[in-house]
């Protein structure tokens, strides 16, 4: 074999390795991807994740979570109270709402209040709802074709997370309102404005300490990931596609309730033309603490269903910071939620009631 043969079967060894190692690598780095699904289990059902051996976990969250502290809750005044129990439904509630009264001469149908109820029931960032009181029942419900009401009432949130209600929106609200009881013949009777805007910012800085939206983020360790590679992993734990794109969540056992976790990811590999490809390197699982009920322990089922995601997915748990998350904050938050949902219950707003969720939205 001469010296030129010799060089260029050494130069192919080297070539064909150069070849071997970038292709290796590029499989390396690339997104992992899903798998075909697995057999069923044997008995044909859908295996859910369970809440059993929860009650002892412990694990972390971020530094971003600021632990809420609970400061004392002053009683509700008594005349808040009776006005609570007095005009409560279904939809409207005094202990978020200021109530304004339309009193018709007489019993108007439903078909009448429905063709003149406002076409926006919101007042700037806030939304209101109308009620009438059905003349053989006794009952507040929404206007019914083929009823009669004796009279109505419209409650107007007075705080949510977009902040307290204003005299510029309580303004929007009266004119609807007077609008509608012109229609109907009939005399509305508003709360004083002052007095409304004040209580709205009482209750905004009272939501405001008891707020809590708890997330922790799941780093890759190594190799990225596939939208669908991920939503294969997180499938097996119970999440479905969310209403938008890059979001999953964990539904509630309540039907219309709101979903208990949700995963968030980066909307723009979601909607990517080849999501195959396209590598995630992070997602972040939330709980917003009042919108379910503390009985659902779903701040048990938030830190378990972090801990797994990050083992299936080889990912680590970190703060907003990037700063590795401790077993140890899992505790300490969980001992300050307790607090949280004992001032929410003093206020008559727990957590997953319908008025907690209109109020923490």
């Amino acid at each position: 074999m001469t010296l030129t043969t010799g060089l260029a079967i050494l130069a192919g060894i080297v070539l064909l390795a150069v070849v071997v190692q970038g292709a290796w690598a590029a499989r390396r780095s690339a997104p992992r991807q899903s798998l075909p699904d697995a057999p069923a289990a044997s008995n044909g059902e859908r295996q859910e994740p369970t809440m059993s051996g929860l009650s002892n976990a412990t694990s972390n969250v971020g530094q971003d979570l600021d632990p809420v502290g609970v400061p004392g809750v002053a009683p509700l005044p008594e005349a808040l109270r009776a006005a609570s129990l007095s005009r409560r439904s279904a939809r409207i509630d005094a202990l978020i709402d200021a109530i304004a009264t339309v009193r018709p001469d007489a019993p108007v149908t439903g078909d009448l209040a429905l063709q003149h109820l406002p076409p926006s029931r919101r007042a700037g960032a806030k939304p209101f709802h109308i009620e009438g009181l059905n003349a053989e029942t006794g009952e507040w419900e929404m206007p019914r074709p083929g009823q009669r009401y004796g009279e109505f009432q419209a409650g107007l949130q007075m705080a949510n997370r977009h902040g307290p209600l204003n005299e510029i929106e309580y303004s929007e609200f009266v004119q609807k309102l007077q609008a509608f009881a012109d229609a109907l013949s009939a005399t509305p009777d508003f709360p004083d404005m002052l007095d409304v805007v004040a209580r709205a910012r009482e209750l905004d800085s009272f939501a405001s300490q008891h707020d809590a939206q708890l997330g922790a983020v799941l780093r890759a360790n190594s190799v990225a990931w596939s939208v669908g590679y991920l939503q294969q992993c997180t499938s097996r734990h119970g999440f479905v596609p969310g209403a938008v794109a890059g979001r999953q969540v964990l539904p509630a056992a309540e039907d219309g309730a709101p979903p208990v976790l949700v995963l968030s990811f980066d909307s723009q590999v979601a909607l990517s033309e080849d999501p195959g490809q396209a590598a995630l390197r992070e997602v972040t699982l939330t709980l917003d603490v009042p919108q379910t009920p503390a009985s659902a322990e779903p701040f048990a089922a938030w830190q378990e269903c972090a801990r797994r995601l990050a083992e299936d997915l080889d990912a680590t748990l970190v703060d907003d910071r990037g700063t590795p998350i401790t077993l140890h904050a899992f505790a300490a938050i969980g001992l300050e939620l307790g607090r949280l949902y004992e001032a929410l219950a003093a206020r008559e707003l727990e957590a997953g009631s319908a008025a907690a969720r209109r109020l923490f939205s």
